[in-house]
Order: structure tokens, then sequence, then C-alpha cells
């Protein structure tokens, strides 16, 4: 050994404001969209389920085949995620009877088993490991069901807990600058406060798409599903085109 560090790219990117601004943007858009399928097209939970399911498969294999990071290839893999996120979610708490509260602990158990055995397995669940396509599963994993676990805590918070669209959005803003004042000031670890955040932005998307698309009787402002998700998606784009991302990194 020579004692030189060397680093080696993970097939994610680099966690960065911008990457925050584009996951909230995603995670909003998985609102809308997925209700835009779902509701507005009338086609329900369910098939709106295997359609965007499909998506995430098929996004995630590309992903893992992929042989370096590709900032558009995430995003979608994301956008993915976060649109079966909320019409899975919505199958299993209105179409199953699961209900907001019971569908938030069983998702809740679901990643929480998921990122242990991805710990136990990898020795880590940092995102800069992620730079293998067993990581990657695991990665995805966690990912799918936290978009999901966001929409039914979205959800709870905004019906169950009686915080309407507006409150909730607040409440989860208010959590994601508690995680940004420990992730400065404590010495609470860095990967698990990234997780923290990461889960946290998917509820606040989940209100604050709801809140755009949900009727004014709601509390929403009744905006266009197909509108709302078509800015949103520009916006993305924009983000991905002008702005450079590069990947995350790992020194050993």
């Amino acid at each position: 050994m020579d004692g030189k560090i060397t680093q080696t790219l993970s097939k994610v990117p680099e966690v960065t404001l911008l990457f925050w601004i584009i996951k909230i943007a995603a995670t909003t858009l998985g609102e809308t969209g997925g209700d835009a399928v779902s509701m507005s097209m009338n086609l329900g939970y369910l098939i709106g389920t295997g359609i965007f399911a499909a998506l995430f498969v098929g996004a995630v294999w590309w992903q893992i085949s992929a042989q370096k990071f590709h900032p558009a290839l995430y995003w979608f893999a994301i956008i993915a995620s976060t649109t079966v996120g909320t019409t899975l979610a919505d199958f299993a708490d209105r179409s199953m009877g699961v209900g907001y509260t019971g569908g938030s602990l069983i998702l809740l158990s679901l990643l929480l088993t998921t990122l242990y055995v991805w710990y136990r397995t990898m020795g880590t669940v940092a995102v800069e490991s992620v730079s293998t396509p067993k990581t990657e599963v695991f990665y995805w994993l966690t990912i799918m069901f936290s978009q999901t676990l966001g929409t039914a805590l979205g959800d709870w918070t905004a019906s169950t807990a009686g915080l309407g669209y507006v409150g909730g959005a607040v409440v989860f803003s208010v959590l994601l600058t508690l995680v940004v004042v420990a992730y400065y000031r404590t010495r609470i670890s860095h990967i698990a406060l990234f997780w923290a955040a990461f889960i946290l932005t998917r509820p606040l998307g989940a209100v604050v798409g709801d809140f755009l698309d949900k009727p004014v009787s709601a509390g929403g402002l009744e905006l266009s599903r197909y509108l709302a998700t078509a800015v949103l998606l520009g916006f993305i784009a924009l983000c991905i085109m002008i702005f450079p991302q590069r990947a995350a990194t790992k020194a050993h």
C-alpha cells in the first residue's frame, strides 16, 4: 500500500442543495402525477400502481445496468418510485381499508427492516457506497418504501391528525429544518440524518401536491393535475440540464 487515497464513484448524485430541491419537486410531482392517472383518468389505484410499478422496475433495471451515474436516468427512477409510492399507498390505505394509520405503520416497518438488512449485509447504508448492483437493489427498495410511506404519512397528517395540507406542510418543513440543524450542530450520524431528511421530503411533497390539486372544499387549490405535473416535470428537467450534478464519491 502506498498510502494514497482513492475514490470510488457512486451511481447516485452528490448530496447538495440542488439534490434536495429536485427531490422535493419530484415527490410533489409523484403526488400530482399519481393522482392524475388513478383519479383524473379514472383508472383506479390498482391499475395506476401496475402502470407505475412497471415504469419503476424498468427504470431501476436501466439504472443498475448503467456503468456510471446519469442524472436524467437517476431522477427518472426517483420520479417513478414516487408515483408508484403514491398509488400504492392510496390503494393500501383506501381500497384495502388499511387506513392511514395502519398503512403508515406497516410501511415504516418495511422501511426499517430494509435498512436493517441492508446494513447487516453490506456494513453501511451510506449513499456513497451505492456502486454495485447488490447495493443498488437495497437502495431502490429503501427508496420505494420511503416514498410509499411518505404518501401514507402525509395523508395521515392532513386527514387523520386534522392538520390539513398547509398544516402538514408546515409540520414537515419544521421537521426538515430540525434535521438540518442537527446535521450542522450535533454529532448525530450524518447517514441517519440523510435518511431522515430523505424520508421527510416525501410527505412534504405529498401534502404540497394534494394542496395543489385537491378541491377547494377539501382545503386545496383545485389546480389541474395534468398542468401541475407538467410544470413540475419541466422544472426538474431544467434543473438537470442547467445545473451540473456529480456522482457521490467514497474515499478509501
